[in-house]
């Protein structure tokens, strides 16, 4: 069953999760490009960002289809409305629009209609 979905990436190093859901946390188990620094200041709206969480990533593309399933569940449900799925990492510049804007992909081809929100993408670089 196709559903409305809403996906917003965040940084937790910002605020807190937005409410939502369903939550993943990128922070720990997934490549930052944060500690490279030739892409620290870049963001997800660059080609190399995109290529180290995306395809020098394991385990992302595992959590992409599993996070596809889990939508479908909650449409699967009995109550109608949104779906809101978030996901951060630390910054909410790198890991979590990359996973967002793909997230939304799969879902619009699986027929969901789909918004997507990045909370923190254009706030400064966190200094850790």
């Amino acid at each position: 069953m196709a559903a409305a979905v809403e996906i917003v990436s965040f940084g937790y190093l910002h605020a807190e999760p937005p409410t939502a859901h369903l939550t993943i946390d990128l922070r720990h188990h997934f490549r930052d490009p944060h500690v490279r620094p030739e892409l620290r200041y870049m963001t997800a709206d660059d080609a190399p960002v995109r290529a180290l969480v995306l395809m020098n990533t394991p385990g992302i593309a595992d959590l992409l289809v599993a996070t596809v399933t889990a939508v479908r569940a909650f449409a699967s449900g009995p109550s109608a409305g949104v779906i809101t799925v978030a996901d951060g990492c630390a910054g909410g510049r790198h890991r979590a629009p990359v996973f967002a804007r793909v997230l939304a992909e799969l879902l619009q081809a699986a027929g969901h209609s789909v918004t997507v929100c990045h909370r923190d993408l254009d706030k400064p670089v966190v200094q850790r």
